[in-house]
């Protein structure tokens, strides 16, 4: 792939709204819950926010996060440097959101891109973070 090539590509990838985080937020809505998304005052901007809960879900790309041991998560041949450096900073961004909101009181979750493939499992997931609480129920 040419330089110009990828970085169209890479241009197109969206921060917010992806496939994804619509994905989590459908099957949470499914479940009754209620939420709010791209919290700006809080720190890391979290994907998903659940006031009531005190809650936080990230839902984060393998490759633009750097998920150890995943397949999405191989830096490019080209330009190597560059993609590790600035994946190594996103971690780093991350890590430091992850720690300030805990210490605001908040739980967080991270779902990995590459979870996604199961629903069920997702769903259990968000079960079990969320405590099994439903409002609905």
């Amino acid at each position: 792939m040419s330089k110009e090539q990828r970085s169209l590509n890479m241009a197109k990838v969206r921060s917010k709204n992806t496939t994804p985080e619509k994905k989590v937020r459908s099957i949470l809505h499914r479940m009754g819950y209620r939420f709010r998304i791209h919290n700006k005052k809080l720190p890391g901007t979290p994907d998903i926010v659940l006031p009531k809960y005190k809650s936080i879900i990230f839902v984060h790309g393998c490759f633009w996060h750097g998920h150890e041991n995943c397949k999405r998560a191989t830096i490019p041949k080209t330009n190597h440097e560059f993609w590790k450096h600035k994946i190594t900073v996103n971690k780093e961004r991350d890590r430091l959101a992850l720690d300030s909101l805990k210490k605001l009181g908040y739980s967080c979750l991270v779902i990995w891109q590459c979870e996604m493939k199961n629903e069920d499992m997702l769903r259990q997931r968000l079960t079990d973070f969320l405590g099994g609480i439903n409002e609905h129920r």
